[in-house]
């Protein structure tokens, strides 16, 4: 399926314990699933299928701030956040972008670097607590233009740039934020220089020391884990 459909396709529980896997496509595509399987089941999908993936983008609530699409109304005693990913990852749903923003709130303000910034939950929630200057960087262009767009909408300054964190230094800043996979918090340990650094995108058992911070607090929710760095 990855080869027939690399752009994607959907696992759905089937009956039985069984998994059923579907692919939205044409005609062609049909025919493609039915040389390589021998046999598929085909249907004509609803007129709303464009929008039906809002469905499962819910809002939440973590301390004063409100994570939500701006189809939603933030509560009115919140410091509301309203995000549409795109095409970039990160709509605060997610129990890693929960617990980042957990450790992010009880933070002292000063100047924020977000690192892999995605959709931009995390920089635009840093702007709305009152941090300042934010910085948010990502390989992704597709990321970048999310980002600038999601600000743009909440009505926060940020400085988006494309970069590629494997050959261009990182800025000083008091607080960094990078919420990607354990490896690449490794990876982001030598080029580092923040005071302080919050990481998660990754579970419990996973255990990403920064060269020359040690960790002060860690955070849990279902399994994933992400901890507050402070510079030895």
């Amino acid at each position: 399926m990855l080869e027939l459909f690399p752009e994607g396709f959907e696992e759905i529980g089937g009956a039985g314990g069984g998994l059923e896997i579907a692919a939205y496509t044409n005609a062609a595509g049909e025919e493609r699933i039915w040389q390589a399987f021998g046999g598929a089941a085909s249907a004509d999908v609803e007129e709303d299928w464009e929008d039906r993936w809002r469905q499962f983008h819910k809002p939440v609530r973590v301390g004063r701030l409100w994570i939500g699409p701006p189809w939603e109304e933030a509560d009115g005693d919140a410091i509301a956040v309203a995000i549409d990913p795109g095409r970039a990852f990160g709509t605060g749903g997610h129990p890693t972008t929960r617990l980042c923003l957990e450790l992010l709130e009880a933070e002292e303000r000063g100047s924020v670097l977000d690192v892999g910034c995605g959709s931009g939950v995390l920089s635009i929630a840093a702007a709305k607590l009152g941090f300042a200057p934010v910085l948010a960087f990502d390989f992704d262009p597709q990321a970048v233009e999310a980002t600038e767009r999601n600000a743009a909408d909440n009505g926060v300054s940020i400085d988006v740039r494309q970069a590629d964190l494997r050959e261009d230094d990182l800025p000083e800043t008091d607080l960094a934020l990078a919420n990607i996979a354990a490896e690449a918090v490794l990876a982001l340990s030598a080029k580092l220089r923040a005071a302080r650094a919050i990481t998660s995108g990754y579970l419990v058992s996973d255990d990403p020391a920064l060269e020359g911070y040690r960790i002060e607090r860690r955070v849990q929710d279902g399994g994933w884990a992400a901890d507050l760095h402070v510079r030895l």
